[in-house]
């Protein structure tokens, strides 16, 4: 029996449709694949299976919930229309910048003909001098006073670090600088402000949350004041401490999901984590960002997720299971203050 005949592992299984081990365990759980076990209880995936899940990774891709793929599976096409109409959209609007680019190098292309080549020289040294930075700042105690610079905003950002990193403090100081952004702090509740939101606020809440609960989230008071923060429309950016405070493990990987389907909302998030169901590094995608706030206070550094990257080893040991991080909610780092430093 050849491989490609043979039923494959799940960690076969998941290499080949590019997902990660845990999602085909969701899938699993909710009752959209089933795969044999052997004798010793290890999944084993045959060629049916591998073609159904190949479904629901690209039912997933266009931004369906797990409701909406099992519904899709079983024969409702209803929510696949609005998905692809949606992904239509944006895909116009990729081309559109394509054809903008390609006009771009066409009028390069005539003044060269025309023997402006001291012109077009001097845009093209435009076109390569490389951007400042979105922002720079001085860095907050407990650091020297050094410099930090953000070259740009991934749509999902990430920032973690060890007990006593000062990350806290990074990002209360990355949403004082950030233009028109919002921190969400760890006291996040439904107060009377709350009920004050804007219609289309509401509107975008409701959804995310019907969203979210078709995903398996639990709809706790936090992960509802969580959702509401980020549905504002006001900011032009957010910044929140500890995304899984109060959120049970499938409702992190429910939120995780959801903030990754909403690429049509350009506003970066800025997340505080030590999950790793909120960052999975095995799931995390090129156009996600990692800042990591080492031990010893160095600055922050970022880190791309792939296990050769420089400081990937440092944030992978930072990261636990949403039933660890339970046992130690709550724990905090003491320090000296910065007078008693001083």
């Amino acid at each position: 029996m050849t491989r490609a005949q043979r039923p494959l592992t799940a960690s076969e299984a998941a290499e080949r449709l590019g997902v990660s081990t845990k999602a085909l365990r969701i899938y699993e759980q909710r009752g959209l694949i089933a795969p044999d076990r052997t004798q010793s209880g290890w999944r084993t995936y045959q060629p049916d299976d591998l073609a159904r899940a190949a479904q629901i990774v690209a039912l997933r891709a266009l931004g369906l919930s797990l409701g909406d793929v099992a519904r899709v599976l079983g024969g409702d096409v209803s929510c696949l229309r609005a998905a692809l109409t949606e992904q239509e959209a944006r895909l116009h609007g990729e081309v559109q910048d394509l054809q903008a680019a390609i006009a771009k190098i066409r009028a390069l292309r005539a003044d060269l003909e025309q023997g402006g080549a001291g012109i077009a020289s001097e845009l093209l040294r435009l076109i390569d001098k490389p951007a400042p930075p979105l922002i720079s700042f001085e860095l907050p105690w407990p650091w020297g006073g050094e410099r930090f610079e953000l070259l740009h905003a991934t749509r999902l950002t990430y920032i973690t670090g060890p007990l006593g990193s000062g990350k806290t403090r990074f990002a209360m100081k990355l949403a004082d600088v950030l233009p028109n952004a919002r921190f969400i702090a760890l006291d996040r509740k439904i107060d009377d402000a709350t009920f004050a939101m804007s219609p289309r606020t509401q509107a975008n809440a409701e959804f995310a949350l019907e969203w979210l609960a078709s995903e398996g989230a639990a709809i706790t008071d936090p992960l509802r004041a969580l959702i509401i923060a980020l549905e504002d429309e006001r900011p032009s950016a957010f910044v929140v401490d500890l995304v899984e405070q109060g959120l049970c493990e499938a409702s992190q990987l429910a939120l995780i999901a959801y903030l990754r389907r909403q690429s049509r909302d350009v506003r970066p998030i800025f997340m505080l984590t030590r999950s790793s169901a909120i960052l999975d590094l095995e799931c995390a995608r090129p156009d996600e960002a990692i800042i990591y706030c080492p031990a010893n206070h160095s600055p922050p550094i970022a880190v791309e997720p792939r296990r050769s990257a420089p400081g990937y080893e440092a944030v992978e040991m930072c990261l636990a299971s949403p039933a660890v991080r339970a046992r130690t909610a709550g724990v905090i780092a003491v320090r000296m203050s910065a007078q008693a430093a001083m």
